[in-house]
């Protein structure tokens, strides 16, 4: 009974911190879980940006990388832009986004010059209809280059003639590379296989020929 009344009235502390440390550990798991089931709810499965569907779990500067006409040096510069207009981190998952963030994003990937992109990073630089300096992204870049394609070869420039028989536009070599249609240099290494095996065949017919007539001679000596 004494041994029972030291231990109730002098418990042990470091059996006490240790409880507490293990409770507040799991009070903060169990907060965790519950911050990253609620984030998992809010985000967006599919983000349609631009004609594009990209995956809800990107960061802002990899889903800008999806779209045709972004690449790694303009998502930078737009994910900072992003960043700093619509007050939301760099690192942010596109499906976090609301519509009304998601509309102001479309709005400036569409018009990145009137947001303080500069001239040089634009793929449409001083337009010959427009005579603007425009960035296309999308369907619209998908058209306009098969326009400008169109273009060239109604004008019958170098590049056009080029495009039309199928071939390189940029001084590019066309020994090695670059084949179209029928490979002209695998048949004939294979015509020549051929040719050498046959050639090899009548070689070999026109060696044994010469013997059987030398014994001929022979047997008809005999014969005599």
């Amino acid at each position: 009974m004494a041994f029972a009344g030291l231990m109730g009235s002098n418990p042990i502390p470091g059996v006490i911190k240790k409880s507490d440390g293990m409770a507040k550990k799991t009070e903060k798991a169990v907060e965790s879980k519950a911050e990253a089931a609620s984030s998992e709810k809010e985000i967006k499965g599919i983000v349609r940006i631009a004609g594009k569907d990209i995956k809800g779990e990107m960061k802002l500067r990899r889903a800008l990388m999806q779209v045709k006409g972004i690449g790694v040096t303009l998502s930078s510069a737009l994910t900072k832009i992003i960043s700093s207009e619509l007050k939301i981190p760099k690192d942010v998952m596109i499906g976090e986004l609301s519509d009304d963030q998601l509309d102001n994003l479309a709005e400036i990937i569409g018009n990145p010059f009137k947001h303080g992109i500069p001239e040089r990073m634009l793929n449409r630089q001083r337009d010959i209809d427009t005579s603007q300096s425009i960035h296309l992204i999308g369907t619209d870049l998908i058209f306009r280059t098969k326009q400008d394609i169109t273009n060239a070869k109604d004008m019958n420039t170098w590049k056009g003639y080029r495009h039309a028989y199928g071939q390189k536009v940029r001084g590019q070599r066309t020994r090695t590379t670059g084949r179209t249609g029928m490979t002209v240099g695998v048949l004939r290494k294979a015509m020549l296989a051929k040719a050498a095996a046959a050639k090899a065949t009548g070689a070999a017919g026109t060696a044994a020929t010469p013997a059987v007539e030398e014994k001929k001679p022979a047997e008809e000596k005999k014969k005599e």
